[in-house]
Formats: C-alpha cells, sequence, structure tokens
C-alpha cells in the first residue's frame, strides 16, 4: 500500500461556517507527516474526519485502503488533542484496559516495556489522579500506540512535556515508524516538525496552503538570508538589490532577498557601502515559512469568506 490515507475534495461545515474547505492530501504509508497551523486552522477537524470521529459533508476519506465509516479501531492509535484517562484507574491496569478494548489479549509485556521506556515504571500502581500533566500525557500516549497500531494520529504529543521527556517521545515515534508504522503528527513546534517528518502539511483557514517534503517546501517558498554588518557603519538597505524586506538587529541587519536575488549582487551592494564586516548566508527556516504563508492566505480567506472550528 502506498498511501495510507487519502483525502479526495474533503469538506466539512458546522453550520455556515467551514473547518475544511475541498481538502486534497495523501499520507503516505511508513512515513511520518507533520500537520501543521495556527490555531482554528481546520488541523484537529482534518484529524478527526481520519478517525472517523467526523463524517465530511463533501468527499471521500480513504484510510488503510477503506471509505468504511468502520474502519477497523485497532489499526489506529489516537491521541486527541483534549486528553482524557479515568482518574480513579491504575496506571497499569488504566492501560491493560485500552489495550484489549483494540483486542490485545495479552499486552502487559508490552505494557511494561513501554513504562520503563518513557520513564513510568514506578507509576505503574499509582492512580491517574495522582499523576503529574507530564506523567499523565506519557500515559497517555503509551494507550494510544500499545496495541501496534498501523496508523498513529498524535494531536500535539509534547504538550506539557519537559526536554528529557520530550525527546523520549520523539525517539519512540521514530521507533515507531521504523517498525513499519504511518505517524501523523500535529504540532505547533517548528524545529520538530522540520527535524523528525518526511512530509508536511500546513493547513490554514480551512485550506491547504502547501505540502511535501521539507527540501521541496524549502525549494517553493524558501528565500535567501543574509546576516550583515558593515565596519563602524550602518546599512542603508533601500540601496541595496534583491531585497524584499529586513530587520535592524542592532549591531547587524537581517536580509531577506527576492526569490530572484543574487548574493553576490548584494555583496557588492554592501562593499559599496563600507567595509564589510559580516556577510552569512542561511536559508528560510520552517518557522519562517509558516508565517510567510499564512500571513499570505489570511486576507484570502477572509475574502472567500471562510471560517474555521479547529
Amino acid at each position: 500500500m502506498i498511501d495510507a490515507v487519502i483525502l479526495s475534495d474533503v469538506t466539512k461545515r458546522f453550520g455556515t461556517k467551514v473547518a475544511v474547505n475541498s481538502l486534497d492530501l495523501r499520507v503516505r504509508a511508513g512515513t511520518i507527516t507533520g500537520f501543521l497551523g495556527p490555531n482554528g486552522s481546520g488541523k484537529t477537524t482534518t484529524l478527526r474526519l481520519i478517525t472517523r470521529l467526523y463524517d465530511p459533508d463533501e468527499g471521500v476519506v480513504n484510510v488503510l485502503g477503506s471509505t468504511s465509516e468502520k474502519c477497523a479501531s485497532d489499526r489506529l492509535g489516537y491521541l486527541p488533542e483534549e486528553r482524557g484517562l479515568y482518574r480513579s484507574m491504575r496506571v497499569f491496569e488504566l492501560l491493560t484496559f485500552f489495550a484489549r478494548l483494540k483486542g490485545v489479549r495479552s499486552p502487559e509485556a508490552d505494557i511494561r516495556d513501554w513504562l520503563e521506556r518513557l520513564d513510568l515504571a514506578d507509576a505503574a500502581q499509582l492512580k491517574v489522579e495522582a499523576l503529574s500533566k507530564g506523567m499523565a500525557q506519557r500515559v497517555q500516549f503509551i494507550a494510544a500506540v500499545v496495541h501496534r497500531p498501523i496508523l498513529v494520529i498524535l494531536d500535539e504529543p509534547y504538550s506539557g512535556l519537559d526536554p528529557v521527556h520530550a525527546a523520549q517521545i520523539g525517539d519512540a515515534i521514530r521507533e515507531l515508524k521504523s517498525r513499519g508504522s504511518t505517524v501523523i503528527l500535529s504540532t505547533h513546534d517548528m524545529d520538530v516538525a522540520q527535524q523528525m517528518c518526511d512530509s508536511l502539511l500546513l493547513i490554514h483557514q480551512g485550506n491547504k496552503v502547501l505540502d511535501g517534503t521539507w527540501e521541496e517546501v524549502r525549494h517553493r517558498h524558501g528565500r535567501l538570508t543574509v546576516r550583515a554588518r558593515l565596519s563602524g557603519l550602518p546599512i542603508d538597505v533601500s540601496r541595496l538589490p534583491g531585497v524584499e524586506r529586513s530587520v535592524d538587529l542592532g549591531a547587524e541587519t537581517s536580509i531577506t532577498m527576492v526569490p530572484s536575488g543574487d548574493p553576490q549582487e548584494l555583496l557588492l551592494g554592501l562593499q559599496q557601502q563600507g567595509p564589510v564586516a559580516r556577510f552569512e548566508l542561511g536559508e528560510s527556516s520552517l518557522r519562517e515559512i509558516f508565517l510567510e504563508r499564512v500571513g499570505a492566505t489570511r486576507s484570502e480567506g477572509a475574502v472567500a469568506g471562510v471560517e474555521n472550528h479547529e
């Protein structure tokens, strides 16, 4: 199977409000796909369409080769944005309960392995109500994956985690991929998305704004950037060629070039103003591309009359 998830011209409305607008997307099997977008963009609605919590008003949702509303739940693992655990149950008991709901008859060994891996072995007999927010978050992650699902959907899995435990979750996600699972990762952390994901999807105002691998996204939407400084002189950006925008950082200037800009011409322009103390080339980060693309579509969405639920 090449694609684990296919959405074809999918629209979802809540009353008169459009949450997802004629969305087409493909998630390749065996990859980590990053779902990006600001709050209210339609990301979570899209995830709920994939998990069949919502039905589309228009279009077709194909998950693991099936368009049926009853896609086998034991093949799917879902960590929702809204966390929810039975507070009176003990951790090991709770995870056993969830695993058996997914059809796993003897999940005890896998549960012990996950608890050990995520520093929760000592919490196995604690009641959920006694857990810290970060501990509860890791328990819910285990509940989503302990049955070894083929498709794993994670909505903000790093929320509430310190750097050490966030790194553990990152390693766990990579291991899920290495085992052959397909992972959809919804996150606001652009660094995580850029480093971990094989492909990226940005949704804004219910529409797909960009998708592709990081290399493809960078090639289509990225810009060359320059950190520049003259020796003892301010930079007159208005006299420089190929500048799209600039930011005065005090000691130096950050310059973003137009797509056709030539950094050599920019350097020559700087040298005409004075001795160049610094000229450092870089490229747009995913965060910068995200901010640019979201800003570029705000007015378009307003004109189109698309409003959103998350």
